[in-house]
Order: structure tokens, then sequence, then C-alpha cells
């Protein structure tokens, strides 16, 4: 008898041990994915500059101060051959290749330093400009040796990049930036939610309230609960074989990406939606049913209001999932080059993760630091919903 109770004590606490070890592993892969990309994207958030002397009188840059007051003076700048003068200051403080520290991002800096201050085109100023894609990696002794000598004899310094939160792409990794993948991913998931949870919640209040008892309802559940399993890649042939090919909607458009999302996500909130339901008590229902309420008034006031709580988590988890997906919008187009935000639905658009995907291609050392700033944009982006459905859970929730 003491050697069969020995034996289940050993077992409890192998139990314990297994458990253990199992989360320390998790919380461990969590930790290494969450530092290493810190680390990696940390540098993607900033950017290197490096002080440039400019002497304008003398410069070939021939513009009216006065026509820097206007809405269009960054397009009169560049114009007027701001690119030539970067590139002419850079060779007289740095020798011929000079020029290679500095690119477009400068250019556009200098370009609004002028607009704020138009007095700097009637003196020589020292300016600080962001160095090249090049330039940038030769700062942090990574990169070209002749390079990185010629900026042993500058100023040099790192900044915070708004411009990466603000642009979109490019092929200069100095001046890439996530707002039109991120605008991009907004509108696609707002597409995505709008389609797929009305439908999804009505589907399941039909199925679980309203719906017989019968073969063709068994079979509907079964096919609804072997969709969520189905890869989303299929879900991708899908919106490609109807969006595109026979309704021909527009190709990279996130009313295109939103509705395939939507075929994906759906049976997620239709399970999720049917579970809540389930939960609520029979006894709200025999009672509403008992003071005189028809069936829908008992569904629609009562067992909807108390279920939405669960609906709406299941819901909002299921949009960060999609908002996560990458196969099924390659499939549909949306990895074309997009160097604008979309100004809708129906404008050409990327999406963060297929923007995250491209950059990882890239062979510009650059970009891996961009590709990790993006992972963390795209993180944050999901930690903030999972936020909102914590938020909402409590907020609706109901005890009894």
């Amino acid at each position: 008898m003491q050697r069969r109770v020995a034996r289940r004590y050993a077992a409890e606490r192998r139990f314990k041990l297994f458990g253990l070890a199992a989360v320390g592993i998790s919380v461990a892969f969590l930790a290494f994915l969450l530092i290493t990309m810190a680390w990696k994207g940390a540098g993607g958030f900033t950017r290197g500059e490096a002080q440039l002397t400019i002497d304008f009188p003398r410069s070939d840059l021939m513009v009216d101060p006065a026509a820097l007051s206007r809405s269009d003076a960054s397009n009169v700048l560049q114009s007027a051959g701001l690119e030539g003068v970067v590139d002419q200051a850079a060779v007289a403080q740095f020798g011929a290749a000079g020029a290679d520290l500095f690119g477009p991002a400068s250019v556009r800096e200098l370009a609004d330093q002028l607009v704020d201050d138009p007095s700097l085109l009637s003196k020589r100023a020292q300016l600080w400009l962001p160095l090249s894609s090049r330039g940038d990696v030769a700062v942090k002794g990574d990169g070209d040796p002749a390079l990185e000598a010629m900026l042993t004899r500058a100023e040099t310094r790192r900044s915070f990049n708004a411009a990466f939160l603000t642009s979109s792409d490019a092929t200069d990794a100095s001046v890439v930036g996530v707002w039109g993948a991120l605008k991009g991913s907004l509108l696609t998931i707002l597409v995505t939610m709008a389609l797929a949870f009305p439908i999804g919640v009505l589907s399941a209040l039909y199925l679980e309230e309203f719906a017989p008892r019968n073969r063709w309802t068994d079979m509907i559940e079964v096919s609804i609960n072997n969709l969520a399993a189905v890869p989303s890649i299929i879900f991708g042939l899908l919106g490609l074989a109807v969006f595109l090919n026979f309704m021909h909607l527009p190709r990279s458009a996130p009313l295109v990406g939103g509705l395939t999302l939507a075929l994906m996500t759906m049976p997620v909130i239709v399970i999720a939606g049917r579970n809540a339901i389930k939960a609520v008590p029979p006894s709200i229902r025999d009672a509403a049913l008992g003071v005189g309420a028809s069936k829908m008034q008992v569904v629609f006031h009562h067992v909807l209001p108390l279920a939405l709580p669960g609906i709406l988590t299941g819901t909002i988890i299921g949009m960060a999932r999609a908002l996560g997906e990458t196969a099924p919008l390659l499939m549909i187009g949306m990895r074309a080059f997009i160097a604008t935000p979309p100004g809708g639905i129906t404008a050409p658009s990327s999406v963060l993760p297929v923007q995250i995907f491209l950059w990882s291609d890239e062979v510009d050392r650059n970009f891996v630091e961009k590709t990790s700033a993006a992972i963390i944009v795209l993180l944050v982006f999901m930690l903030l919903m999972n936020g909102l459905a914590i938020y909402l859970r409590n907020r609706f929730e109901r005890r009894w």
C-alpha cells in the first residue's frame, strides 16, 4: 500500500516538473524571440546622420526664397537640382567618393530644412543630414572600409527615424517606411471585420437557436468546423479564383484582401460565437419566455448581450490572426511594389506581413534592421488588438 502511495506521489511530482518545464521552454522561446527582434529592430527606428557644410550662395541652386512658402516648395527644390547641391557639397568635403555618403533621404531632409528656414539660401551652413544606406552601414563599422575611413573625418550621430513610421516602401533602405503597409493592413482588417463579424454572429445565432436538428444542420456544422482547419493558402486560391478571375475586382486592393480574409475568419467567428451562446444559462431563456417574450426577443435582447463578451473575444483574436496572414494575400497579388499609401479600399496597397516578407529577401544589410523593425510594429499592432479583446471582455462581462 505504501509503495502504491509513493508511486502516486512520484507521478504527481513528475507531472509538475513536466508542466514547469513546458512553461519554462515556452517563456524561453518567447523571450528569445522578443529580445532578438528588439535587438535587431532597434536600429531600424534610428538613422545615421553626418554634418555637411553647404555654401548655398556658391552652389548651382537657383531658387526664389518666396517660392519656399508655396505648397509645392519641395517639388520646386527638387526640380532646381537640390540633389546636385548635396553631391557637390559632399564631394567638396569628403572627396570624390563623398557623394556615396548621402542619398534620397538627405535630399528630402534638406528640402524640409530649407522650407522651415529660407534664410539658409543666403549663407554657408553646417547641416545634419541622414546618411545613405551604404553610409549608414559604414557608420556602424560594418560597411565599406573606404566609407568608414571617410566618416572618421565627419561629425556623426544617430537620431530617431520618424520617417520610418510615416513613409512607404522604396528601393533605398534609407527612405523606406511602414506607413503605407500599415494603412493597407488597417483597411484590409476593416473590410474583413465589416463582413465576417455580422455574418459570423448571425450564422452562430441561427445554428444555435433557430436551426432544426437534422442531418443537414449536422452537415453544415461539420463543414464549418472543417473550414476552420483549412490552410490559409487554400483561401488565397479561392479568393484568386472568385474575386479576381471571376468577379474581376481590382488586384492588390484591400477590398479583395479583406474579402479573402473574411472567408478565412468567418468559421472561427461562428465557432467562437456558438460556444459563447451555449455558455448562456438556459434559465435566462426560460425566464424571458416565461414573461411573454418571443423567441426573437429572447435571442436578441437577452442571449446575444450576455454572449457578446465571448463573441468579441473570439472575433478580435481571429482578426489578429488574419492580420498576420501572408500566404492568402500573396496569392491575390498583394506583393506589388506600392510606393504610396492607399487612398481607399480599391486602391493598390500592400500589407505589413507581405512587406516584411518582401524586405526579408533584400540583400541590402539595412533591410535586415528594417525587417525586424517592421516585425516589431506588427507585433505591437497585434498586442494592441489582443489588449482591446481583453478590455471588451472585461467591459461587457456579466456574472450570474
